[in-house]
């Protein structure tokens, strides 16, 4: 299965939103709830996904439970709903 750039932002959002303000969801569940058998592959345009939307305010990109600038996504990232304060 190959998602539009659209499906993955609506999937974080929607997935961002269901967990609440201050939980995160791994970008592994994104790709998994795109395609359950073949999710691998859409886990880069995942974090892209996440980028571009975390560059608008729509989500937070966090690296050890810490909000980061998309620029700095590196590693292992979670990914929350931007309403959350910290």
């Amino acid at each position: 299965m190959s998602a539009s750039p659209e499906a993955i932002e609506a999937e974080i959002l929607a997935r961002t939103e269901a967990a609440g303000p201050r939980a995160s969801i791994s970008p592994s569940e994104v790709a998994a709830g795109l395609d359950a058998e073949n999710w691998r592959p859409l886990l880069g345009p995942v974090r892209k996904a996440a980028a571009r939307l975390a560059a608008t305010g729509r989500i937070e990109i966090l690296r050890k439970g810490k909000p980061v600038p998309p620029e700095e996504m590196r590693g292992v990232i979670r990914l929350r709903w931007a309403s959350a304060t910290e």
